[in-house]
């Protein structure tokens, strides 16, 4: 008899596989029915947030390498162009874009030492300095700023004594380059100093119009008695940009990874619930009272 029951119910259940997939989706139904609660409702809409932000700021990233690597095309192009002089490149009134910065140019004119300024706390390989920034007269009437290079400092805010150009006419080649973009009084003169170069505050306190942007100093003819430590090139690496994309996506998928981890580890709890010492609830036996 007990062969024949067994015989039956297992042929049972074999004849009604519609019967058998109810009733699996009645278990996790009931499984996992509190996923429809508020909390997890409101868990889910944070995760989901939460991946799209890190999605964004991977593309973000990725959006900064795509523009790097443009600008190094555009600095290669500019250093293996031979030096222009600086009004073909930049007219008056025209400001230094992100295609015409890097140029290598050249201009003639005359050193303007009474307003010349330092641009404090610039450092070289760790070494507190300074740049010494020095405004060049062109035969125009017009200045250009020209950052001379970089001397070792004391780390303070007393002004330094600076080497001095050279006296008469001096032609130059540089790199044109933008304002540094930064505003208030960074780049208002204080005591000759300044923390940032704007060709727009400086032109407030010359009595000539300066030209938009200054150049890095290369090269001038006749040379400086004390020459100052020329602007390094420019890193032309794809700088961390994608790895930091890979580290957003990777938090994203950690976040959707992590949301169905707690669903599953909620429903296994509750299918075998934990008692306090730690230990799932053991069923009695069907013939033995609970």
């Amino acid at each position: 008899m007990l062969i024949e029951k067994l015989h039956v119910s297992i042929l049972g259940a074999a004849a009604d596989p519609c019967r058998s997939a109810v009733v699996v989706s009645n278990y996790r139904q009931g499984v996992f029915s509190f996923l429809l609660s508020r909390r997890w409702i409101g868990f889910a809409i944070f995760v989901v947030l939460l991946a799209a932000l890190c999605i964004r700021l991977g593309l973000w990233q990725i959006h900064r390498l795509e523009h790097r690597l443009d600008n190094n095309k555009v600095v290669t192009t500019h250093f293996a162009t031979a030096p222009v002089d600086l009004s073909t490149v930049l007219s008056k009134g025209q400001t230094v874009d992100d295609k015409s910065e890097w140029t290598r140019v050249t201009a003639t004119g005359t050193y303007d030492v009474d307003h010349q300024v330092t641009v404090k706390f610039s450092t070289r390989d760790g070494a507190p300095g300074v740049d010494v920034v020095t405004p060049l007269v062109l035969a125009d009437g017009d200045g250009v700023l020209v950052d001379r290079g970089w001397m070792a400092t004391q780390n303070t805010v007393t002004k330094p004594s600076v080497p001095p150009p050279p006296t008469g006419p001096v032609t130059i080649m540089g790199w044109l380059r933008q304002n540094n973009g930064a505003h208030g009084d960074a780049i208002r003169p204080a005591n000759g100093q300044i923390r940032a170069i704007s060709s727009v505050a400086l032109g407030k306190t010359t009595p000539y119009a300066l030209t938009d942007g200054y150049l890095n100093l290369r090269t001038q003819k006749p040379t400086s008695a004390h020459p100052l430590a020329a602007e390094p090139k420019p890193e032309l690496g794809q700088g961390p940009h994608f790895f930091y994309a890979l580290q957003w996506w990777f938090f994203a998928g950690l976040a959707i990874v992590g949301f169905f981890w707690f669903a599953w580890t909620e429903a296994k709890e509750r299918r075998n619930p934990t008692r306090i010492d730690g230990f799932g609830e053991v069923p009695a036996p069907e013939n033995e009272p609970v």
